[in-house]
This record gives structure tokens, sequence and C-alpha cells, in this order.
């Protein structure tokens, strides 16, 4: 063999050689689950009047639901208002159906930190929480970030959207006792 030869077959020799130790580590470093993330919302100091009354509202309204007050809950919901849950999506209804029954009853929302941004008629509502609930024969209490959607018709808020997304992190409240 000629010695150009000879110099191409040890480069390709030394280039399969780091391919081939490179490669098998390249699933492992795909496979890897990343960090859940950390980032959470924080309460700002103050509010504008708006988002105070929005803020005010929702409190409110985890108040009505705690107490099972479904003609109340009525007149905040929008005709056509969506609730998302860990196990589906329904409208107004089918949630009020949900609630009068106890099917899920919201026992107490245990509130960390609230986030408020209104844009014109819309406001949008961030709450970290804790929130315990008897759902069916079982008191569980879980983690969320709560997203509620706000629409301003004819001068009055009403919930458009609730969507509730389980949080990776420990529930930071304890079990009532009751």
């Amino acid at each position: 063999m000629d010695t150009q030869s000879t110099q191409g077959m040890k480069q390709l020799r030394l280039l399969g050689a780091f391919a081939l130790a490179v490669l098998p580590t390249q699933p492992l470093l795909a496979q890897q689950t990343p960090a859940p993330p950390t980032e959470t919302i924080k309460t700002a100091a103050t509010h504008t009047p708006t988002e105070q009354q929005v803020i005010d509202l929702s409190k409110t309204k985890w108040d009505w639901m705690a107490d099972k007050k479904v003609d109340a809950l009525a007149t905040l919901f929008d005709d056509r208002a969506m609730f998302t849950h860990m196990g589906g999506t329904w409208g107004k209804t089918q949630e009020l159906a949900t609630i009068k029954s106890g099917g899920i009853w919201y026992k107490k929302a245990s509130i960390y930190a609230v986030d408020v941004r209104v844009f014109g008629n819309t406001a949008i509502v961030l709450e970290d929480m804790d929130l315990e609930a008897v759902v069916g024969p079982r008191t569980v209490t879980n983690a969320f970030m709560v997203t509620e959607v706000y629409t301003k018709q004819a001068g009055s808020w009403r919930l458009a959207q609730l969507t509730f997304s389980h949080l990776v992190r420990p529930v930071k409240a304890s079990a009532s006792s009751n």
C-alpha cells in the first residue's frame, strides 16, 4: 500500500473509534430528565383598583365554591365558561351540578401567591395554591397553579375559564381536621 492510502486508513480508523466512543453516550444524554422548573409567581406589593377587584372576586369565588353557593356561582360563571380539571373539561352546567351534588367539594383553597394581568376587558388570574377537596369519598389536597380568565361584560366581571394545572412541588398546607 502506498503512504497516502495508509494515512487515509489510519484517519478512517481514528474517526471510527471516535464515533464508537461518542455515540453510545448520546442516547444516555438525551434520556436525562430535566429538573422541574422552580420559578413561580409572586404577589405584587400593590395592585391597581381593577386588579384588586378581580383578586377579591376570585377569593370570593373560592368561598362560594367551598360553601356550595351555586346560585352566586351561576351568576359569576359565563354561560360559555369552561372548567379544566385533572380528570376532564366541561362547561358551566356540569361544573355547577358537580358542586351542588358534592361530586367535588372545594373545601379549602390555601393561596400562596396571586398574579393578575388585565388586558382591556379581560383579566387573567394565576394562583399558586394547595386545594383541599372532597372528591367522591376521599379528601385530597393537591398543589395547583390555577388559571382563571375573566371578561368584563356590562360592567361586571364574569368567569370564562378556570384551569387546574397540577404542580410538581410538595403540598404546603396541612390538611384540616374537619
